[in-house]
């Protein structure tokens, strides 16, 4: 930022959060507000499944396969997931 704020000069885990400008704290919590209220929610009420935003804008050919396939494919979603938060604890 313009007062010299590096990204070395922020620490890891939580003491990053007191190190962390004011401005950029604001914006984040804002950020993740505005998308918990406004875009990460079924507004139409057509959703299939917990998680499911899809808000009958987003398709990609989903309403196309059979519910084996789709059972599958939220299966290898979920893998994908927890080998990602697993890959993150390692760091």
């Amino acid at each position: 930022d313009y007062s010299g704020t590096s990204f070395d000069s922020i620490p890891n885990g939580w003491a990053a959060i007191k190190a962390m400008p004011e401005g950029g704290l604001l914006q984040l919590v804002a950020f993740v507000g505005f998308l918990e209220l406004f875009i990460m929610k079924d507004v139409t009420g057509e959703s299939e499944f917990p998680g499911d935003f899809r808000n009958g804008a987003l398709d990609f050919g989903w309403d196309s396969f059979d519910e084996e396939t789709k059972l599958q494919k939220r299966a290898i979603e979920l893998n994908n997931g927890r080998a990602a938060q697993m890959g993150l604890l390692g760091l």
